[in-house]
Protein backbone atom coordinates (compact mmCIF):
# COMPACT_ATOMS: atom_id res chain seq x y z
CA UNK A 1 0.00 0.00 0.00
CA UNK A 2 1.19 3.61 -1.21
CA UNK A 3 0.14 6.54 1.28
CA UNK A 4 1.04 9.83 0.13
CA UNK A 5 0.50 13.43 0.98
CA UNK A 6 -2.28 15.04 -1.25
CA UNK A 7 -0.16 17.81 -3.52
CA UNK A 8 -3.67 20.42 -2.87
CA UNK A 9 -4.39 19.96 0.34
CA UNK A 10 -1.64 17.86 2.42
CA UNK A 11 -4.03 14.77 3.56
CA UNK A 12 -2.79 11.32 3.66
CA UNK A 13 -4.75 8.85 1.26
CA UNK A 14 -3.87 5.50 -0.44
CA UNK A 15 -2.16 6.63 -3.45
CA UNK A 16 -3.35 4.12 -6.46
CA UNK A 17 -1.62 5.90 -9.45
CA UNK A 18 -2.36 9.07 -11.77
CA UNK A 19 -2.11 12.46 -10.00
CA UNK A 20 -0.89 12.58 -6.44
CA UNK A 21 -4.36 14.18 -5.28
CA UNK A 22 -7.02 12.89 -2.98
CA UNK A 23 -10.29 11.64 -3.65
CA UNK A 24 -11.83 15.21 -2.08
CA UNK A 25 -9.75 17.43 -4.30
CA UNK A 26 -10.60 14.73 -7.48
CA UNK A 27 -13.72 15.65 -7.20
CA UNK A 28 -13.14 19.52 -6.50
CA UNK A 29 -11.34 19.37 -9.51
CA UNK A 30 -14.32 17.75 -11.62
CA UNK A 31 -16.76 19.98 -10.65
CA UNK A 32 -14.34 22.72 -11.74
CA UNK A 33 -13.47 21.20 -15.12
CA UNK A 34 -17.52 21.04 -15.72
CA UNK A 35 -17.63 24.91 -14.74
CA UNK A 36 -14.81 25.58 -17.43
CA UNK A 37 -16.45 23.33 -19.77
CA UNK A 38 -19.67 25.54 -19.16
CA UNK A 39 -17.84 28.54 -19.44
CA UNK A 40 -15.95 27.41 -22.50
CA UNK A 41 -20.01 26.12 -24.31
CA UNK A 42 -21.32 30.27 -22.99
CA UNK A 43 -18.14 31.54 -24.36
CA UNK A 44 -16.83 30.04 -27.35
CA UNK A 45 -14.01 32.60 -28.26
CA UNK A 46 -12.47 33.01 -24.84
CA UNK A 47 -8.62 32.68 -24.89
CA UNK A 48 -7.43 30.62 -22.06
CA UNK A 49 -5.84 33.39 -19.93
CA UNK A 50 -9.93 34.98 -20.12
CA UNK A 51 -10.94 31.44 -19.05
CA UNK A 52 -8.23 31.21 -16.06
CA UNK A 53 -9.10 34.60 -14.93
CA UNK A 54 -12.71 34.48 -14.91
CA UNK A 55 -13.20 30.97 -13.33
CA UNK A 56 -10.12 31.11 -11.28
CA UNK A 57 -8.34 28.11 -12.77
CA UNK A 58 -4.37 27.85 -13.55
CA UNK A 59 -3.32 28.14 -17.81
CA UNK A 60 -1.22 25.23 -16.70
CA UNK A 61 -4.12 23.19 -15.53
CA UNK A 62 -6.55 24.04 -18.25
CA UNK A 63 -3.87 23.42 -20.77
CA UNK A 64 -3.78 19.89 -19.59
CA UNK A 65 -7.26 19.59 -19.95
CA UNK A 66 -6.62 20.34 -23.52
CA UNK A 67 -3.70 18.27 -24.03
CA UNK A 68 -5.54 15.48 -22.63
CA UNK A 69 -8.72 16.10 -25.19
CA UNK A 70 -11.27 16.68 -22.46
CA UNK A 71 -11.31 20.57 -23.31
CA UNK A 72 -10.77 21.63 -27.60
CA UNK A 73 -10.89 25.59 -28.20
CA UNK A 74 -12.47 26.90 -31.07
CA UNK A 75 -9.14 28.39 -32.81
CA UNK A 76 -5.43 27.56 -32.27
CA UNK A 77 -3.68 30.42 -31.14
CA UNK A 78 0.07 30.83 -30.09
CA UNK A 79 -0.64 31.66 -26.36
CA UNK A 80 -2.72 28.31 -26.30
CA UNK A 81 -1.32 24.81 -26.51
CA UNK A 82 1.04 23.85 -29.58
CA UNK A 83 2.35 20.35 -31.23
CA UNK A 84 5.12 18.70 -29.40
CA UNK A 85 6.61 17.85 -32.10
CA UNK A 86 6.79 20.43 -34.57
CA UNK A 87 5.57 23.66 -32.70
CA UNK A 88 2.24 24.41 -34.60
CA UNK A 89 -0.46 25.93 -32.70
CA UNK A 90 -3.22 23.08 -31.95
CA UNK A 91 -6.77 23.02 -30.63
CA UNK A 92 -7.25 20.04 -28.47
CA UNK A 93 -4.40 16.94 -27.98
CA UNK A 94 -0.42 17.22 -28.11
CA UNK A 95 0.55 16.67 -31.51
CA UNK A 96 -1.05 18.04 -35.03
CA UNK A 97 -2.88 16.06 -37.57
CA UNK A 98 0.38 15.99 -39.77
CA UNK A 99 1.94 14.74 -36.88
CA UNK A 100 0.07 12.60 -35.56
CA UNK A 101 -0.15 10.96 -39.41
CA UNK A 102 3.61 10.82 -39.48
CA UNK A 103 3.64 9.05 -35.81
CA UNK A 104 0.96 6.97 -37.54
CA UNK A 105 3.11 5.71 -40.24
CA UNK A 106 6.58 5.35 -38.07
CA UNK A 107 5.11 2.62 -36.17
CA UNK A 108 2.88 0.62 -38.44
CA UNK A 109 6.21 0.42 -40.54
CA UNK A 110 8.33 -0.42 -37.35
CA UNK A 111 5.90 -3.38 -37.19
CA UNK A 112 6.84 -6.15 -39.32
CA UNK A 113 3.63 -8.52 -39.96
CA UNK A 114 4.63 -12.43 -39.57
CA UNK A 115 5.07 -14.21 -43.70
CA UNK A 116 2.54 -17.34 -44.08
CA UNK A 117 4.96 -20.13 -43.65
CA UNK A 118 4.61 -22.13 -46.54
CA UNK A 119 6.06 -25.77 -47.33
CA UNK A 120 8.37 -26.31 -49.57
CA UNK A 121 8.04 -28.33 -52.38
CA UNK A 122 10.40 -30.88 -53.66
CA UNK A 123 10.95 -31.35 -57.22
CA UNK A 124 10.31 -35.36 -58.18
CA UNK A 125 10.29 -36.78 -54.59
CA UNK A 126 6.39 -37.22 -54.67
CA UNK A 127 5.10 -39.51 -52.49
CA UNK A 128 7.78 -42.63 -53.29
CA UNK A 129 9.11 -44.92 -50.26
CA UNK A 130 12.12 -44.87 -48.49
CA UNK A 131 14.42 -47.73 -47.43
CA UNK A 132 16.94 -47.28 -44.75
CA UNK A 133 20.16 -49.46 -45.01
CA UNK A 134 21.10 -51.55 -42.42
CA UNK A 135 24.54 -52.12 -41.92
Amino acid sequence: MDVRNCKNCGRLFNYMGGQAICQQCKQKLEEKFQEVKDYLDENPHATISRVSEEMDVSTKQIKQWIKEERLSLSEATADGVVCEHCGKPIRSGRYCDKCKMQLQDTLSSAITKPKQYEPQKTAKTGNRMRFLQKE
